[in-house]
């Protein structure tokens, strides 16, 4: 092979990287971002090892849509609002940084109250159907049954959450009026979730802080299982998981 034949070759190949990493940026930046769940905040829904795919354009594009959220000013372009019981990657308002996954609960205007465990929207309670308990696992391996329920929203959106007690922290709190602009999250997992309840660690989320919805799991791996036990990755690998739609 000669020296000018071997240069084409590598600089077709450095084109066809460069090309690539091009596409990769635009479509993790305006279609679609890969997101992994750290937390149990989101059980049953989403959990520890879930990968999903958010996707970027559903409500529009804000700051906070683009790598490293550059300051761009605030609003959203090509704006669609979120509608409630939508499962959401958002910018945690204190630091505009940190990304978190939660169910939105509370639209703009909206007066959101938990008593004794219930939600209540607009004095009004939410729905709640009793399931067959959900088995988690305690630090030594244990089975644990959580009580699991299936909640409705007023806009028909069903899903299951789980709740420990009715005496959580966070289990009669409220009213909380939700301001214009903004949106009122809460996790799956009500007793395991630090989330719009708590104002000072979470509050009110600005629509500007929206990244988008998580739509498709695409992996989900044991989180039990060491990543460095390549090994053990497929007994590990969620099978019924891979490709399902969030609800």
């Amino acid at each position: 092979m000669t020296d000018e034949k071997q240069k084409s070759e590598l600089r077709e190949w450095v084109i066809t990287l460069v090309w690539a990493s091009v596409i990769a940026v635009i479509i993790r930046s305006f279609l679609f971002q890969p997101f992994n769940i750290p937390s149990g905040s989101m059980k049953p829904t989403l959990l520890v090892g879930d990968y999903l795919f958010v996707s970027k354009y559903s409500y529009g594009y804000s700051r906070h849509s683009l790598p490293f959220s550059p300051d761009l000013g605030a609003g959203r372009v090509w704006e669609s609002p979120p509608q409630r019981g939508d499962v959401v990657v958002f910018k945690l308002p204190a630091d505009n940084r940190t990304d978190y996954i939660k169910r939105l609960i509370g639209l703009p205007g909206d007066e959101i109250m938990v008593i004794d465990g219930l939600l209540h929207i607009n004095g009004v309670a939410v729905e709640r159907e009793v399931l067959a308990p959900f088995i988690d696992h305690d630090a030594a391996g244990r089975d644990k049954p959580i009580r699991r329920y299936r909640e409705t929203l007023p806009n028909g959106v069903s899903y299951e959450t789980l709740d420990e007690t009715d005496e959580g922290l966070a289990d009669n709190v409220g009213p909380y009026r939700v301001p214009e602009g903004h949106y009122f999250m809460m996790g799956d997992n009500r007793d395991n979730s630090t989330d719009s309840r708590f104002m000072r660690h979470v509050g009110y989320v600005p629509k500007d802080n929206l990244v988008g919805p998580a739509r498709v799991l695409f992996f989900s791996i044991d989180d039990r299982v060491p990543w460095w036990s390549v090994w053990r990755w497929p007994a590990a690998i969620r099978y019924s998981r891979l490709l399902k739609t969030v609800d």
